[in-house]
């Protein structure tokens, strides 16, 4: 007997393998997947103006790397000593104003570079409910622990997200003929906009997403925030605070990815790269040991003998710090 409800999901025609390179931006769901793919090696840009909820600031991110468009001192504010950017999470915050504005351009030069060549885009939403500044009347990305009062906010409508990313989307395929888009809604729960609030902001997205893949043959959906709703569906696959979602929910909804986007050399080839992981994260009792160092020299072996069998896996980390290892044993 089945005692879940499964949640189907078509093969996805043009597979990713590890020749593709990969954007995923969007909400703290987007880093969960994110680093799926980087652990299995992928040529991946995770979230290159941090963690992002809404579709609103997901949109003006996109559009600042597709016209490769640097902040300057302007764009800044300061709070507590500390420099921010109304675009950026916080992870791009500092006491100095010259090191925000060097990491936050450094980092639309690199991503805006690597969109123009992706081969998959995967957006991730999270709320439909967004913040405008009062001061100026513009959507931010993340109010940085400043007084509400500061802000207003406002629920986004199917039509906003919709029509905004459909023109999007087409001059993005006219600078990348190549890419395809993947959208996703974030199982992540925002309960601070209230049980019926979250669910009229999913609900929202939801429809967005749908007006948006009608309209655009390159864009699709990824039934994320369905496989924990109603085949997972229980609290035993959330964290602590029963509102982010469990490293086993995570590994769940990945390997769901894998069959819809993997073919089988892929998978094989991500199988042995599981193994190079393991042994990055390896810590062994005595360092100078015999053991260890047969151990690190086997785990060198395994990463050329998997560079020669796919020469696109991003292994060029892994390597280095075997290699490191080795030298200084």
């Amino acid at each position: 007997m089945n005692f879940r409800t499964e949640v189907e999901i078509p093969k996805h025609q043009n597979k990713i393998d590890y020749s593709k390179k990969i954007m995923l931006i969007g909400s703290c769901f987007t880093d969960n997947v994110g680093l799926k793919f980087k652990d299995y090696f992928f040529d991946v840009d995770i979230n290159p103006f941090g963690v992002i909820y809404n579709p609103e600031s997901v949109l003006s991110s996109l559009e600042t790397l597709t016209n490769k468009k640097f902040i300057s001192e302007k764009n800044l504010f300061s709070h507590n000593q500390m420099w921010y950017s109304y675009s950026h999470h916080g992870d791009f915050s500092s006491n100095e104003k010259e090191t925000v504005l060097a990491k936050i351009n450094n980092r639309i030069d690199f991503s805006s570079d690597f969109l123009q060549e992706a081969d998959f885009l995967f957006i991730t939403f999270g709320t439909a409910w967004v913040y405008y500044l009062k001061k100026t009347d513009t959507v931010v990305a993340n109010c940085h622990k400043q007084a509400s009062s500061n802000f207003r906010r406002s629920l986004l409508t199917v039509s906003d997200i919709s029509f905004d990313y459909i023109r999007y989307l087409k001059l993005l395929k006219a600078v990348n003929p190549n890419i395809e888009v993947i959208f996703t809604v974030s199982p992540v729960r925002h309960l601070k906009d209230g049980a019926v609030g979250n669910q009229i902001s999913k609900a929202t997205l939801l429809l967005a997403i749908n007006e948006i893949i009608d309209k655009i043959d390159f864009a699709y959906y990824f039934p994320s925030y369905e496989l924990l709703m109603d085949e997972l569906r229980d609290y035993r696959f959330y964290q602590e605070d029963m509102v982010h979602i469990s490293n086993t929910a995570v590994d769940f909804i990945w390997q769901k990815i894998t069959e819809t986007f993997f073919d089988e050399k892929t998978v094989s080839d991500l199988q042995q790269s599981v193994k190079i992981r393991k042994a990055l994260y390896h810590r062994a009792f005595n360092l100078k040991s015999t053991e260890y160092h047969l151990f690190l020299e086997n785990t060198l072996k395994e990463i050329n003998e998997l560079k020669k069998k796919n020469k696109y896996i991003k292994l060029e980390e892994a390597e280095n710090l075997i290699s490191a290892k080795l030298v200084n044993y």
